[in-house]
Formats: structure tokens, C-alpha cells, sequence
């Protein structure tokens, strides 16, 4: 019986990989029609901005990035839900100290060139974000105990800002018969510069807290503060 049972199995799985390789060679020998690409070039002058990658990501599969920026909120919702985190590094030596103070503020700058840029040249939000996110890694890595970060309150208001301002938007425009986010071709540059400038903002301090690690206290003590200000 089992072995009738098994020979059973094994005629109708190589009919199905028949069936799938009848599947895939009929796909193959289709006309594909017009390619992906072709379109998202067809449509760069409605989308906003002059660079496809960006017209892709804030414009044609908005809804992906919006999911994507959600992803990374349940993330360090996760994490602060493990209890508060870990105490900070020793203070670093004077070379390390030297070196963030000159790397951190160049990482700031360029993470807001990148956001800039991002309309018509390689850049937006997620690079932008990673190297804002990087800077606080590299202030905790300096000693910093909170890594340049706020009070739990305004770390929870910076995180929810990407995800928060992409629905808003994507609301708004609904709401005015646009659909959701369906931008308008007059402010479609100015809401995608919006959206990526709060997900930058997100992204950087999620990243600097998920490498903390843990909830962030109530509020900084006074000399914490200082301490992380380089007072």
C-alpha cells in the first residue's frame, strides 16, 4: 500500500513539474510587451523627480516603501519592548574622541546632501537615514551613553515620523479625490521631498536607537545631557 501510495506521489509531482515547465517556457515565448524600465522612464515627468530610482521607491510603489518604514517601527518597537537598555561605553580615548567630533558632523552634512540629491542623482532617504543612523553608532562607540539621541519622548515621535507623515499624505490626497498617494504633477516634487525628509529623519533615529538597544530612559539627566553634547 505504501508503495502504490508513493508511486502515486511520484507521477503527480512530475506532472506538476511538467505542468511548470510548460508554464514557464509559454512565458518565455510570449510577447512581454513594454518592459518595466520603458514605462518608469515614460512617466518620470509626472513623477516629481528626474531620477528613476526615486520615482520607483516615493512614487510608483510608494505603498512598498510605506510598508518598508513600518517594518523598521515594529523593529525598535520590539526592542524597546525588552526593558530599558544597557549601560553606556567607557568613555573613548582622546584619538576616538577627535575622530567622532570630526566624523559625526561630516556624516550629518552629507546625510543631508544625499536627502537633497536624492530627486535627480543616486541618494534619498534610506542612504541618507543609514548615515545619520551611523553617527550615532559612532558616538556610542565614542562613549556617548545615548548616542546623540533625545528623551523617550522625542525618540518615539521621530521614529513614528516617516510612517506617520506617508500616511498623512497619503490621506490628504485621498481625501481631496487625488487617491492615496497619488500625487498631484504640481506638488509632487515638494510632498515627495516631505516624505523623504521624515523618513530620513526616522530611519537615522531608528537605527542609532536599535544599536543602543533597549527603551530609552524617561528623560536625560543633566549631566548626561552635557555629556552627550560634548559640554
Amino acid at each position: 500500500m505504501n508503495r502504490d501510495l508513493s508511486l502515486l506521489i511520484g507521477i503527480l509531482v512530475s506532472l506538476l513539474a511538467l505542468l511548470l515547465i510548460w508554464i514557464f517556457y509559454t512565458t518565455l515565448a510570449a510577447d512581454p510587451g513594454p518592459r518595466l524600465a520603458t514605462l518608469a522612464l515614460e512617466q518620470l515627468p509626472n513623477s516629481g523627480v528626474s531620477h528613476p530610482v526615486t520615482a520607483v521607491l516615493l512614487n510608483y510603489r510608494a505603498y512598498d516603501t510605506l510598508l518598508e518604514l513600518a517594518v523598521l517601527l515594529a523593529a525598535i518597537l520590539g526592542i524597546w519592548s525588552l526593558g530599558p537598555a544597557p549601560s553606556g561605553f567607557q568613555p573613548a580615548g582622546p584619538a576616538l574622541t577627535v575622530l567622532a567630533n570630526w566624523i559625526v558632523p561630516l556624516a550629518i552634512l552629507t546625510g543631508g546632501y544625499l536627502l537633497w540629491v536624492g530627486g535627480h542623482a543616486p541618494g534619498g532617504a534610506f542612504q541618507a537615514g543609514a548615515l545619520l543612523g551611523s553617527a550615532g553608532v559612532i558616538l556610542r562607540l565614542a562613549g556617548h551613553e545615548r548616542a546623540g539621541l533625545p528623551n523617550e519622548a522625542a525618540q518615539r515621535w521621530l521614529v513614528v515620523a516617516g510612517v506617520g507623515l506617508f500616511l498623512f499624505v497619503g490621506l490628504l490626497l485621498a481625501v481631496f479625490g487625488a487617491g492615496f498617494l497619488t500625487y498631484p504633477k504640481a506638488s509632487a516634487k515638494w510632498l515627495i521631498l516631505l516624505i523623504e525628509t521624515a523618513a530620513t529623519i526616522a530611519i537615522g533615529t531608528t537605527l542609532a536607537a536599535a544599536y543602543v538597544g533597549g527603551r530609552p530612559p524617561l528623560a536625560q539627566s543633566a549631566s548626561a545631557a552635557a555629556k552627550d553634547s560634548g559640554v
